[in-house]
């Protein structure tokens, strides 16, 4: 009976806003435990590179509320140039994995670039893989299993998402892949 009214009266000022405040790290810390996917970032030996601008009129990213909107990321190499051409003709599965992956590291630049932290991220809401292929491909999801893989390896848990894996029959500059990501955050 004496946890029970302890227990009453903490939530009766934590209801209140009576409760003794945290630092905002602290209530991170408490909320994720070992959650650091900038760590996970380092361990993978992935460095996320700067992030391009817009090429047309649109941005990379719109938060609204605790939704943040990444704009279509392609396979960008170190160097500027995108991996091309259509999986099916050009690029062996592998390689459209390898371009899809690729992919997740723009996207999680332009993320970055968002929110200063990608310890902010509480869930990969939903992901949208195009991929340039030929009309008879079939395997576009192990194309896209290149962004989704790193995603959670990444984010763990909350990496896992809702997803589609679409071919098409051309993509701006003739890029293999582009993919577009619904994210939720603090």
């Amino acid at each position: 009976m004496k946890y029970l009214f302890i227990s009453l009266i903490a939530l009766f000022m934590v209801a209140c806003g009576d409760a003794p405040k945290m630092e905002n790290t602290e209530v991170v810390k408490a909320q994720t435990g070992d959650y650091d996917p900038e760590a996970k970032l380092a361990e993978l030996g992935i460095t996320l590179p700067d992030v391009s601008p817009p090429v047309a009129n649109y941005v990379n990213t719109v938060r609204t509320g605790n939704l943040v909107f990444i704009s279509g990321k392609g396979p960008q190499k170190d160097d500027g140039t995108y991996i091309e051409g259509k999986v099916g003709a050009d690029l062996t599965i592998e390689e459209g994995y390898a371009a899809a992956r690729l992919t997740a590291v723009q996207s999680l630049a332009a993320l970055k670039a968002e929110l200063g932290n990608l310890n902010k991220v509480k869930r990969v809401v939903k992901v949208l893989g195009m991929v340039n292929a030929v009309p008879d491909f079939r395997d576009q999801p192990k194309v896209v299993n290149g962004y989704s893989d790193l995603m959670v390896e990444v984010f763990g848990d909350r990496g896992k998402h809702a997803r589609s894996a679409v071919g098409m029959g051309s993509l701006p500059s003739n890029i293999a892949i582009e993919v577009e990501v619904i994210i939720e955050v603090e």
